[in-house]
């Protein structure tokens, strides 16, 4: 999914606070117009003071979204149908507005204007179907004039049913899908060569009559490589219950999800990594000059060290304060063959002579990693996810490991609280593998808090 389709679904919320909000003050004061007062007086001028009514309005707005949320007005998707969207807004601002005159009645109150509670719902969807019509013609000038969250895509398939997606396509640029390559026959070799391109995002498989042997192949292939899968339903809906549906030219399309970290879960998440990381930092400098004065004292060198990492497949820079001598990386090569860690790429030495002595207490009680809270703000890493590798450990990887590439990695994760380094290499998979396929903000909650346990049991990173 698009960082746009993210970001326009997002903005979507907002915006039609901001409507509503403005349906029912406009309503209020136009009852309160000397036009209307002249017509009727206004008699609730004592009982329903503006600000009263505001907070009133506020409440209901609030409880509109949920209604909303509800009937899957939010819902994170490419495109919209536009008179769909308009019936559903309608229809769940008139369940508002309903469940609020049932509320009164059972509570034996009636609502001071009837005018303005009409005239807000009136006001209300209107306002709500221009601002939603202003979203969705912006995204779309976007998407078609500068392909600002476009998906480039290669369709496999040559019969009538691939034909109809294509043009369908072709037809509504503004769907935000753009054909760079087209395969009338299932190539495998060539269509991987193709998938590696990086301008290709998403493979769709518009024809169901190939084999299952080689669309697994391209499949697992397009896991690899972190490239969306859609397909024509008819051979895998049992692999996943983690899908996605789409409609092209009266065609459904499948959407395999590897992880349920998509949509609203994803900008939950990040809202809590910026919240988690900006509070750590602000609350934590003065522990940061201390420590970074106790290790300038300790040994020569700069206090933070920038490694070289791995998460979603793009290599970053991961703060860490200095634990080490400064040409650590360079002495690594003469002490592979030390390595304790229990198969897998990975390196580990307990009794590491690169440790300084400040080194070996911030790590054993993992304090040398408080500094990617730098990097979780940045974006870079999540509070929880998988854990970072080097890059030339990864390249060792064999293809069940990059399973754990799909999302970002982590400070944090269920390796590091299961067992950390003194689990083997697979079991560490293992465990960051089902964080990716069953993600939840449950669990993320689960491993932060069992991480403040584990960091004063554990000494496994010494």
């Amino acid at each position: 999914m698009k960082k746009s389709e993210l970001i326009f679904s997002t903005l979507l919320v907002p915006v039609d606070f901001l409507m509503i909000l403005v349906a029912g003050i406009a309503a209020y004061f136009l009852r309160t117009s000397p036009l209307l007062i002249e017509w009727r007086p206004v008699l609730f001028s004592l009982n329903l003071p503006f600000s009263r009514f505001l907070v009133i309005l506020i409440a209901a707005t609030i409880f509109t979204l949920i209604v909303f949320a509800l009937s899957g007005l939010y819902k994170i998707r490419a495109s919209r149908k536009l008179f769909e969207e308009s019936s559903q807004v309608a229809i769940s601002i008139s369940a508002t507005v309903l469940a609020i005159i049932v509320f009164l009645f059972l509570i034996g109150k009636e609502f001071e204007s009837r005018f303005i509670l009409l005239t807000t719902w009136i006001l209300a969807i209107l306002f709500v179907f221009i601002g939603r019509f202003f979203i969705k013609k912006l995204q779309r000038y976007l998407v078609g004039k500068y392909n600002i969250g476009t998906h480039n895509v290669l369709v496999i398939g040559g019969d009538g049913m691939s034909k109809n997606i294509i043009k369908e396509i072709g037809r509504q640029p503004d769907l935000g899908y753009r054909i760079v390559r087209h395969f009338p026959e299932l190539d495998v070799e060539k269509i991987k060569r193709a998938v590696k391109n990086p301008s290709v995002d998403t493979v769709i498989l518009a024809s169901p009559r190939y084999e299952r042997k080689e669309i697994l192949d391209i499949l697992d292939f397009c896991d690899e490589y972190r490239v969306g899968f859609k397909f024509v339903p008819n051979l895998f809906q049992t692999l996943t219950t983690n899908i996605e549906i789409d409609t092209f030219g009266g065609v459904p399309l499948i959407e395999i999800k590897k992880t349920p970290l998509d949509g609203w879960g994803k900008i939950i998440k990040r809202g809590v990594d910026i919240l988690g990381s900006a509070t750590g930092l602000f609350l934590l400098w003065p522990f940061f000059l201390l420590t970074g004065l106790i290790i300038k004292l300790d040994s020569s060198g700069p206090v933070f060290v920038r490694l070289k990492r791995i998460s979603q497949g793009k290599e970053f820079n991961l703060f860490k304060f200095r634990s080490m001598v400064k040409n650590a990386e360079a002495l690594k090569k003469e002490l592979l063959k030390y390595n304790e860690r229990k198969g897998g790429p990975l390196f580990k030495m307990k009794k590491d002579p690169r440790i300084t002595k400040v080194g070996n207490v911030l790590r054993k009680i993992r304090l040398d990693e408080l500094p990617q809270l730098i990097n979780v703000l940045k974006g870079e890493i999540s509070l929880v996810g998988p854990r970072p590798h080097q890059p030339d450990e990864i390249a060792k990887y064999e293809k069940h490991h990059k399973k754990v590439l799909l999302i970002k990695s982590g400070m944090t994760g269920l390796a590091q609280v299961g067992g950390s380094s003194d689990l083997p290499f697979e079991e560490e998979i293992k465990l960051d593998a089902h964080y990716v396929e069953n993600w939840s903000l449950k669990k993320d909650i689960y491993i932060l808090l069992k991480t403040f346990l584990v960091l004063f049991t554990d000494r496994s990173a010494c």
